[in-house]
């Protein structure tokens, strides 16, 4: 099965008003056109499947609202008369033509530059996303490990970094979690610990993001710390002021930022 066209393309039409009455658009320039071509209102409206009286109404319309005629009856000759356009009916359909004509390439620009919006309007969307977790990262799902009550989700951010959280079975499935779905990861800043010089010492807390300082404000008590991510990306902690002082932490010093798979809270685009 050949996969659908997924690509977004820009669509519009022209549509013409005077004043705050709709004066017509396509539609009753195709009739206009018809009626230049075949000289018969009934034929016009024929050809374009629409009802005599519709069609009158259309041109009456389009008469009053022009300010003078736009179609007009011819009597005698051949068939006994009919209907023709004036000067002005003419001018307006080849205008309309022009108008449709441009602005059908300034459309067309538009959709070539259409490529990403799709990826734009998600970006949209995920910066509009209000949460009280000062840490959030965009990913996608590369390991399920199942568990008798929790799932061990493994997410890949930006950067080529992994992030692991632990949620319920449950939670899994309500979020439709899958390998290759995007998900966010979101932690608290106050979850996560700074390590500056690890050296040989393990840690039990599954994720260790390193980075280097790029922010340090030091409030009454705690400081605000956000390591720039190698790779892309930050993450930022809340400690207190004396361990701030005890890591010697300042901007541009190497630190790495570990917290539980626990602290992870998941979250997937609406």
């Amino acid at each position: 099965m050949e996969a659908k066209e997924s690509s977004i393309k820009i669509n519009s039409s022209v549509w013409m008003t005077v004043g705050d009455e709709n004066f017509g658009g396509r539609g009753r320039i195709a009739l206009l056109s018809k009626i230049a071509e075949c000289g018969s209102i009934t034929q016009a409206a024929k050809d374009i499947k629409m009802s005599y009286k519709a069609a009158w109404d259309a041109v009456d319309k389009m008469n009053t609202l022009a300010g003078e005629p736009l179609v007009e009856r011819v009597s005698g000759g051949k068939g006994g008369g009919g209907t023709r356009l004036t000067m002005r009916g003419e001018q307006l359909v080849q205008n309309f033509k022009l108008i449709e004509l441009e602005h059908r390439r300034f459309i067309d620009q538009l959709s070539q530059q259409a490529e990403g919006i799709t990826d734009d309007l998600l970006l949209i969307r995920r910066m509009g996303m209000k949460t009280s977790a000062r840490n959030q990262f965009l990913g996608k799902v590369t390991a399920i490990k199942h568990g008798a009550v929790n799932d061990e989700i493994e997410l890949k951010i930006t950067g080529g970094h992994n992030i692991v959280a632990v949620i319920t079975h449950e939670s899994t499935e309500e979020l439709g979690l899958k390998v290759g779905s995007e998900a966010f990861a979101l932690m608290k800043a106050s979850s996560i610990i700074i390590v500056t010089d690890g050296g040989d010492a393990k840690f039990s807390a599954r994720n260790q993001l390193s980075g280097t300082v790029s922010r340090l404000i030091a409030g009454a008590v705690n400081s605000d710390v956000v390591i720039e991510l190698n790779g892309g990306g930050s993450i930022a902690a809340i400690i207190t002021n004396d361990s701030c002082n005890s890591l010697g932490l300042a901007v541009g010093v190497k630190a790495t930022g570990i917290f539980k798979a626990s602290s992870v809270i998941l979250g997937v685009p609406a």
